[in-house]
C-alpha cells in the first residue's frame, strides 16, 4: 500500500528533529513568547467581543456589511497575537535578553499572517460552511509550506495508495478529486446563480422559458464541473465504464422518481401548461393556490392559507390539474339562490345583475347574467354568473361578497327568500271507524287452575 515511503526514516527524522529543537533553549524562549502572547491575546479579545459586536449590531451598516464585519472580528484573536509576538521577538533578540535567533518566532508570525490574509479574502463567500472549507484548504497548503514539508507531505500523501490492476489510487488523487470536485461544484453552483439572475431580468423570455433555461443551464454546468474534477484528479473515466454501468442500471431504478420528476418538470416548461404565477387547482388532492417556484424536483403551490405544498412534478403529469389562469386570468364565477313564488322573476334578475357589479373584484370583462334553472319546491332558482381576474386573491370571500350584495338588494326591494316548510292536518276519526277492543281468552293454564279450585 506504501510505495517508495519509509516511515521509519522518517519518524526517525521527526524524533532527531524534535529533540534537537526542544533542547534548545533558544527554541524554549520562543515557545514561551507564543503561548505567552496567545494568553495576552486570548484575554484581551475575550473582553472587547462583545462590545465590538454591539457596536456593529447597532450601527446603520448594510446587512451583508455588518455580516463581513461580524466574520472579520474573529480576526482580532490572530492580530493581536500577531503583534505580540513581534514585541515579544524583538524584546527577546535584544541585548538585554542575549537571544539570538527568533526563526521559530519568525515562522509563526508568517502562518498568522497566512491566517489573517486567507480569512480576510474568503469574505465573499456567502455560505459559512463553505468560506470555512475554503478558508481551512488553502490554510494547510500555505502553513506546510511556510514550515516547508509540503513536498514531504505530497510525497508521503502520494505514496499511500492501492492499485486495481494498472490502475492506481492515492490518497493524494483522493483529497485533489475531493478537493477539485468541492470547488468546481462551488464555482458552478456560484456561476449558475448568475446566470439565472441574468435571465430572469430578460423582459424579452416568458416566465417558463426563463425557468426552463436556468434548469439547462444549472444542470449543464454541474455535469462539466464534475467531469473536469474527475479528470483532473488523474482518474480515467473509461475504466468505470463496466462499473459505471451497473451503479448507473442501479441508481437509476433507485431515482427514477425524481429523475421522472425532473423531465416532467421540463415538459411542464416546454408546453407551457403550468407556469409561475399560475392560479391552478389540483382535485384529487384538494390544494388550491398559485404556482410560486418550480424546481428540478417538485413545484411549489402556495394557497390562502400562506402554506405551501411541493408537490412532485410528475403528478402534474398524471393527475388532472385545473389550471384557471391557462388561457387568460379571467375566471367566471356562479352562485345559486332561491326566491319566493310570489316574486317577479324579470326583476329578481335585473336587481342580481346590479348587486353582482357592486363588488370592486367584479369585473367588465363581460357583464354579470342571471338565470332561472329550476321550479323547486319551496322557491324558484337561479344561478348568478360573473367575472374576476384575481383568483389567486380568493375564490370563497367573493361569492361571500356577491352573497352579501343579494342579501341587502332583496331586503330593499322586498323579495323573500323562502325556506322549506311542511303543513300538518289533524282529522278526528268517528268511532264507527274505530276498531272494536277484543277481550282476551283465558289461557289454558287458568281453566285448569279454576277447574281445579271448584
Amino acid at each position: 500500500m506504501l510505495k517508495n515511503f519509509k516511515f521509519n526514516e522518517q519518524f526517525n527524522n521527526f524524533i532527531i528533529w524534535s529533540n534537537d529543537a526542544f533542547s534548545n533553549d533558544e527554541t524554549i524562549i520562543q515557545l514561551a513568547i507564543v503561548a505567552l502572547s496567545f494568553a495576552i491575546s486570548a484575554l484581551f479579545y475575550g473582553l472587547i467581543r462583545n462590545r465590538v459586536q454591539k457596536a456593529i449590531d447597532s450601527s446603520s451598516l448594510p446587512i451583508r456589511v455588518k455580516r463581513v464585519i461580524t466574520n472579520l472580528r474573529r480576526t482580532i484573536l490572530p492580530i493581536t497575537a500577531l503583534f505580540a509576538i513581534f514585541i515579544g521577538s524583538i524584546i527577546a533578540s535584544s541585548e538585554f535578553m542575549g537571544v539570538i535567533s527568533i526563526s521559530l518566532n519568525y515562522v509563526i508570525m508568517k502562518v498568522l499572517v497566512a491566517w489573517i490574509v486567507v480569512r480576510v479574502s474568503v469574505q465573499f463567500i456567502s455560505n459559512t460552511l463553505v468560506r470555512n472549507i475554503f478558508a481551512l484548504s488553502i490554510f494547510v497548503v500555505l502553513a506546510l509550506s511556510i514550515f516547508g514539508v509540503l513536498d514531504q507531505t505530497t510525497t508521503m500523501l502520494d505514496a499511500i495508495g492501492f492499485s486495481f490492476g494498472e490502475f492506481r489510487v492515492s490518497a493524494l488523487a483522493i483529497i485533489k478529486g475531493m478537493f477539485s470536485i468541492f470547488v468546481l461544484l462551488y464555482l458552478a453552483i456560484f456561476a449558475s446563480t448568475f446566470v439565472e439572475r441574468s435571465i430572469f431580468q430578460s423582459k424579452s423570455l416568458n416566465r417558463s422559458s426563463q425557468v426552463l433555461i436556468a434548469k439547462i443551464t444549472r444542470v449543464t454546468l454541474i455535469v462539466f464541473a464534475l467531469l473536469i474534477a474527475v479528470t483532473s484528479a488523474g482518474i480515467d473515466l473509461s475504466l468505470f465504464a463496466v462499473f459505471g454501468g451497473a451503479v448507473g442500471l442501479g441508481v437509476g431504478f433507485g431515482l427514477q422518481k425524481g429523475v421522472s420528476n425532473l423531465f416532467s418538470g421540463m415538459l411542464l416548461l416546454l408546453d407551457r401548461s403550468i407556469k409561475p404565477g399560475d392560479v391552478i387547482e389540483i382535485p384529487d388532492i384538494g390544494t388550491f393556490g398559485w404556482v410560486n417556484n418550480m424546481a428540478a424536483r417538485h413545484t411549489e403551490i402556495v394557497t390562502r392559507d400562506n402554506k405551501s405544498f411541493l408537490i412532485p412534478n410528475e403528478d402534474f403529469i398524471t393527475q388532472r390539474v385545473v389550471n384557471w389562469s391557462h388561457g387568460n386570468s379571467y375566471i367566471r364565477l356562479q352562485v345559486s339562490f332561491g326566491v319566493h313564488y310570489d316574486s317577479d322573476p324579470e326583476e329578481v334578475i335585473a336587481v342580481a345583475i346590479e348587486a353582482a357589479k357592486k363588488p370592486e373584484r367584479v369585473v367588465d370583462y363581460r357583464q354579470p347574467v342571471c338565470w332561472i334553472t329550476e321550479f323547486g319546491d319551496s322557491s324558484v332558482n337561479f344561478t348568478l354568473r360573473f367575472w374576476i381576474k384575481d383568483a389567486e386573491q380568493g375564490i370563497t370571500n367573493i361569492r361571500g361578497q356577491v352573497f352579501l350584495e343579494l342579501w341587502k338588494a332583496f331586503k330593499e326591494h322586498d323579495i323573500r327568500i323562502p325556506y322549506p316548510h311542511r303543513e300538518v292536518y289533524m282529522h278526528e276519526v268517528p268511532d264507527h271507524a274505530k276498531p272494536k277492543s277484543k277481550k282476551k281468552k283465558p289461557s289454558d293454564g287458568t281453566k285448569k287452575k279454576s277447574e281445579k279450585d271448584t
